[in-house]
């Protein structure tokens, strides 16, 4: 057990808001992570409880977003939608229109927000927006699933407030909403290790994207080809991360857990489990600072909930081998793997080594080269 403070953010109201059925975003997951957390007991005790939140004021999506995108994601939900919004990517394939767009972001972002005043007071060490992460949006764009961006409103909100923010996005696409955000900044640090855009949407992510004026050498971005695996990862990871992370000695840790990088994911093609994601969590809670976590993309819905389950257990720290035993009839009727919240070990082959690790090696070259000097490593 852990006494580190923790808080898992909820409110009923998230279940008034459904993206169209046809989109593979379900807002449902953070209800389903909820009741897996509360049927084991996860959610209550002396360092933990939940909160609840309301939304977002205009002022602070105004962080970000223009009051003329704010206006137009209003306009469109009340059947007002016109070329000028499509513009701004409202009603593409994948942000069609719908009545409550701009509600669901703004309630979203009140959760988010929440948890980064509750670390700055100091009531909590760790804040769960399962809720979160729509970190595609831009000021004057909707993309991916994502109207109104709460991790790059998060950032600019904390560093508005005299912190230095490092933000780790391990979802499977690039996050680029929040990297544009804060492009030409230094008390913002970006890492993104995704899926590389040659593959995947947004086609964007490169090495060579490293920020711009007193942000150049404070975005990072590290590209994975198909298929790869945890320890190419994890070798990623603790090569590239784990040293700019220490280097950059940020005050607050805004971290976004994406679950979409797992295998068996329908939109991308990693090939991960969620002990790569324990592993990383793991990591940064030692060093010791305010961490607020949100959810992220996800479209395998069990896997997805799985992992976050298990990250909150691992916040709390739940000793997974007691989990064990009692999980089998909570959430996984449909699997045959019953080991609790963690993943089986997926065998390696060959061929995958043969495939990912010179583009695991020659992308950690390229980014040592490029961004390491510029932080005295």
């Amino acid at each position: 057990m852990s006494n580190r403070k923790a808080v898992f953010l909820y409110s009923d109201s998230l279940e008034e808001y459904k993206y169209p059925p046809e989109i593979p975003f379900k807002t449902d997951r953070a209800l389903q992570v909820r009741q897996t957390l509360t049927s084991i007991g996860l959610l209550g005790g002396a360092d933990r409880k939940e909160v609840g939140f309301e939304p977002a004021e205009r002022a602070a999506l105004e962080l970000l977003h223009s009051p003329k995108y704010l206006d137009a994601l209003l306009k469109s939900g009340r059947g007002e939608w016109d070329i000028s919004s499509l513009a701004m990517g409202i009603g593409g394939p994948d942000t069609p229109v719908f009545a409550t767009m701009y509600e669901h972001g703004a309630l979203v972002t009140g959760a988010t927000l929440t948890g980064a005043d509750l670390l700055l007071s100091g009531e909590t060490a760790v804040a769960f927006n399962p809720s979160g992460g729509l970190h595609h949006a831009g000021p004057e764009h909707a993309a991916g699933f994502c109207y109104i961006n709460d991790v790059a409103i998060a950032c600019r909100y904390l560093a508005q407030k005299g912190k230095r923010v490092l933000y780790l996005d391990v979802d499977v696409h690039h996050g680029d909403g929040v990297q544009y955000a804060c492009y030409d900044r230094d008390d913002v640090m970006t890492i993104s290790m995704h899926e590389s855009g040659r593959f995947l949407f947004p086609g964007t992510g490169f090495v060579d994207e490293i920020g711009v004026g007193k942000g150049r050498g404070y975005s990072v971005n590290v590209p994975l080809p198909p298929d790869t695996y945890n320890a190419a990862y994890m070798k990623c990871f603790e090569e590239i991360a784990v040293p700019l992370i220490r280097a950059f000695d940020g005050d607050i840790i805004v971290f976004e857990l994406g679950a979409d990088a797992l295998a068996g994911d329908p939109l991308a093609h990693l090939k991960l489990t969620n002990r790569v994601y324990a592993k990383v969590l793991e990591t940064l809670l030692q060093l010791g600072k305010p961490l607020l976590m949100t959810g992220g993309g996800g479209y395998n819905i069990e896997n997805t909930v799985r992992a976050w389950s298990l990250a909150w257990s691992v916040i709390t720290g739940e000793d997974q081998n007691d989990l064990h035993l009692g999980l089998g009839g909570v959430m996984l009727e449909s699997t045959d793997w019953v080991g609790g919240f963690q993943d089986r070990v997926l065998p390696v082959t060959e061929e995958q080594q043969r495939a990912v690790d010179p583009v695991i090696e020659n992308t950690i070259r390229e980014i040592k080269q490029l961004l390491f000097p510029i932080h005295g490593l």
